[in-house]
């Protein structure tokens, strides 16, 4: 899973915007464009961004390792 793009989808879901979502990480809106172009994330942001979201990315990664790995 590219998490970078799949923030961006989770954003688009919920008709947020980059800016909005900045500000709520108290960042710029260049540094939302570079987490949306990574593949890996920090997961202490990871966590930052899934209570901003209210969206689990977490479980969504481990759905896919156990798809994968059957």
């Amino acid at each position: 899973m590219h998490i970078g793009k799949r923030i961006r989808q989770i954003l688009v879901q919920q008709e947020r915007t980059p800016t909005w979502f900045a500000q709520k990480l108290f960042c710029s809106r260049q540094n939302v464009s570079m987490i949306f172009q990574k593949e890996n994330i920090d997961i202490e942001l990871l966590k930052r961004i899934c209570k901003i979201l209210r969206h689990n990315i977490f479980k969504e990664i481990s759905n896919e390792y156990e798809a994968t790995n059957r």
